[in-house]
């Protein structure tokens, strides 16, 4: 596993260093984000991070933790032949800015079916289909820039990208940890990461 140190207000990890936008007809936050999901300003005026600093950052944070990603990668799919990277986030259900109305529980991706083949998605959505949570496929997050970057089928590197809400796990206002409700998704993705190992094994 490999776990971000820093809030994604420092760098947001899951977005290309040159800048370059996810969405191109969407809301997009940036490299260093300025604003909040609700549009809320991070910074005082005049205190926002300037190119200097974007690029002391992307230094620091962004490129140590994407050095190793792909030291991983590369080690994994050496060693067994292939190497799947389950790139797993979490958001709120209502984010306006990005979906209008409640966000799907479960939101799975593979940049449209371009950084995986097509076995470990089918895998991935029959079991998160039979958990009883509303699920999506490349809809509302497709799969950020990790996802569409490392994940290249051709080279037995496959990438998925499941963006779950917060209600699955907490209550969304007081942040309280539910155990019910996270009981029953920890099963899902365990079943899920088993196949998905059990899938690659095949591969060998």
């Amino acid at each position: 596993m490999l776990i971000a140190n820093y809030s994604r207000y420092v760098i947001d990890l899951n977005r290309d260093p040159a800048g370059k936008p996810l969405y191109g007809d969407r809301n997009n936050t940036e490299l260093c984000p300025l604003t909040t999901f609700d549009n809320e300003p991070i910074y005082l005026q005049g205190l926002e991070p300037d190119a200097i600093e974007i690029a002391e950052r992307t230094e620091r944070y962004w490129r140590p933790y994407h050095r190793k990603l792909q030291e991983e990668l590369c080690r994994i799919q050496q060693k067994f032949g292939a190497a799947i990277l389950f790139d797993a986030h979490s958001i709120r259900s209502l984010v306006p800015r990005f979906h209008e109305g409640p966000i799907p529980d479960l939101n799975l991706g593979t940049a449209n079916g371009r950084s995986t083949d097509d076995a470990p998605a089918k895998i991935a959505y029959e079991i998160l289909s039979t958990s009883g949570l509303d699920l999506a496929l490349n809809g509302v997050f497709a799969g950020g820039f990790i996802t569409r970057h490392y994940g290249v089928p051709r080279n037995n590197i496959h990438a998925l990208q499941l963006e779950l809400t917060w209600r699955n796990y907490m209550d969304e206002e007081s942040h309280e940890y539910t155990p019910q409700r996270a009981n029953r998704l920890q099963s899902t993705l365990r079943e899920l990461l088993t196949r998905l190992i059990a899938w690659a094994e095949q591969k060998q």
